[in-house]
């Protein structure tokens, strides 16, 4: 990857966490941990990997994008907002009463959002749904799946795994999160996962690894798995929860805190440091 190209990805991503951030500073609470961990995957897909059309959200020859882990909703309608899809005002209405941008992405409300998620293990159905459509139609498109690593407590995931292995539908390239956090704790405390790479091959699926916190690495596996064609493609994503926030990363409250004083002036200090490096161009 060109120097020029890697600086671009990594400028989306400081935008998209700027952004992000913003909404949940101004309302005082959010899903941060969730949200800051696939701001750089959404950067790489919005500015490099995805076939889409602002101007028409709707565009028949658009790639899917499924994020299940809907409580990650604000930081994809901060994507979608950089990328035209609707005014960036609209971020500051955030789950106000009557507003288009609800705590969980709803496809009925929000341009350029695909699939109603957040009900958690339902959007890997929904993707699978997609997929196969696509294959019926004999279409070339993709639908990139984004779910939790928590929410793969949920059997319903499995189900569509299965589902998606048998068939070997490569047209969904399926993305795991893997923060190895979740609401109550770490997952190894709540329901060990224990190796979800050895699972995932188990089902059936070509598994790629990735370093979610680096958009070169992002970008090599999406590409890698978009060339699948012979099986189910899965990147097990190795992400932190919180990541891009310190003052989070290792808080047992970073799924979904509310904001102390302290903590507002933590992140006073990330978008300070954010806009920073979004007004020098990345220098």
């Amino acid at each position: 990857m060109s120097e020029n190209k890697l600086q671009k990805l990594r400028l989306g991503s400081a935008a998209i966490r700027l952004e992000t951030l913003k909404m949940m500073r101004e309302k005082g609470y959010g899903h941060l941990g969730g949200a800051m961990s696939v701001v750089e995957l959404l950067s790489v897909l919005y500015n490099e990997v995805l076939r889409y059309n602002p101007q028409k959200p709707d565009w028949d020859e658009r790639d899917y994008v499924v994020l299940s882990k809907g409580h990650s909703g604000p930081a994809l309608y901060a994507a979608l907002a950089l990328h035209g899809f609707f005014d960036c005002g609209w971020l500051k209405t955030l789950n106000d009463g009557g507003t288009k941008l609800p705590s969980h992405p709803d496809r009925l409300k929000t341009p350029g959002v695909d699939a109603t998620t957040g009900s958690l293990g339902q959007g890997t159905s929904v993707a699978a749904g997609l997929g196969m459509a696509l294959r019926l139609e004999k279409k070339e498109q993709k639908v990139y799946l984004i779910v939790g690593d928590g929410e793969l407590n949920e059997g319903q995931c499995w189900e569509a795994f299965q589902f998606l292995a048998h068939h070997r539908l490569h047209e969904v390239i399926v993305i795991i999160d893997h923060n190895k956090r979740q609401l109550d704790g770490k997952l190894t405390e709540i329901l060990n996962p224990f190796d979800l790479g050895k699972k995932m091959e188990a089902f059936g699926f070509r598994v790629l690894s990735a370093d979610g916190q680096k958009e070169d690495s992002i970008l090599s596996a999406l590409q890698n798995a978009g060339e699948v064609r012979d099986s189910a493609v899965c990147i097990l994503m190795e992400t932190k929860k919180a990541q891009g926030v310190p003052y989070y990363v290792d808080r047992d409250d970073n799924h979904a805190p509310k904001f102390d004083e302290t903590a507002k002036r933590e992140l006073d200090q990330v978008m300070e440091q954010l806009r920073l490096q979004i007004e020098n161009g990345g220098n």
